[in-house]
Formats: structure tokens, C-alpha cells, sequence
């Protein structure tokens, strides 16, 4: 958990509130604090078991996976956690990634490139974002 994180949350509670019971917490051992997130600055909080699958994946080799996420879905931490605009969480936008980082979005019905450079081609963008990798069973929720 890191500051920008709860910029996008809805919440009454202020980032200096929050920390305060963070660093309670941290000092009891139930949580860690440190820099764990590149490109995010300021006070960040983990889980223990969190921080190993974290440098598990930083140290991970691409495999050029692809992946469709709703724009509604949690996850969805475009323009908080890279550069670039937010996708609105609505759960008929999505969002494609590929290893983890955003490519393409599906917004209002047009796809938007997030990446400039991505070795993916349009038809295969535009299909993923509109039939989606969802599973079956959560197609009628995510549309």
C-alpha cells in the first residue's frame, strides 16, 4: 500500500492516518515497510509473503503473455502505477496487458494504445479487448 494506491480508493481516511497505523503495525511485525513498487515514492507497506513474490516477479523473464482485465477489476492500476491516463472503472472498458503492463484499453467502446511500441498486432489488440480472455462464468458480470 503506498500513497497513490489510496488516491483512487474512496475513503475517509487521510494518507497520515493511515500511515500512522501502518508504522504501528510495522513495529509489531505484521506488516513491512520499505520501498517495494520502482517509480513510486514515499512510504510503502507489504504483507511478509508479499515481499517474495514481488522480487519473484521483478526477476521473472517475459513471456509476452496477454491478459484482459475488466476497467472495474482492482487490478486496473493504469495511470496510478504507470504513466499515462486512468481507464475509468466501468466494467464495460478494459484494459490489455501484456507481462503485467498495459498495452491497449477498450474505452467507450474505442481501443486506445497505452504503448507506443507494442509488438502486437491491431487485429489481435482489437480481438482480445473485445471478446476478452474472461472466463466464461464471468462474462455476464464484465459484459
Amino acid at each position: 500500500m503506498f500513497r497513490r494506491l489510496l488516491e483512487r480508493e474512496s475513503l475517509d481516511v487521510s494518507w497520515y492516518e493511515l500511515g500512522r497505523v501502518y508504522r504501528r503495525l510495522e513495529a509489531r511485525g505484521e506488516i513491512r515497510g520499505g520501498h517495494f513498487v520502482g517509480g513510486v515514492s514515499g512510504e510503502q507497506f507489504a504483507l511478509p509473503e508479499a515481499i517474495g513474490l514481488l522480487r519473484s516477479v521483478r526477476k521473472a523473464a517475459s513471456k509476452g503473455e496477454l491478459v484482459v482485465l475488466s476497467a472495474a477489476d482492482p487490478l486496473n492500476l493504469v495511470g496510478v502505477l504507470t504513466p499515462g491516463p486512468r481507464i475509468p472503472s466501468i466494467a464495460t472498458n478494459r484494459v490489455l496487458l501484456r507481462d503485467g503492463l498495459p498495452i491497449a484499453a477498450l474505452e467507450a467502446g474505442q481501443i486506445i494504445q497505452l504503448e507506443n511500441e507494442a509488438d502486437v498486432a491491431d487485429g489481435m489488440i482489437a480481438n482480445a479487448l473485445k471478446v476478452g480472455k474472461m472466463p466464461a462464468a464471468l462474462r455476464p458480470y464484465y459484459g
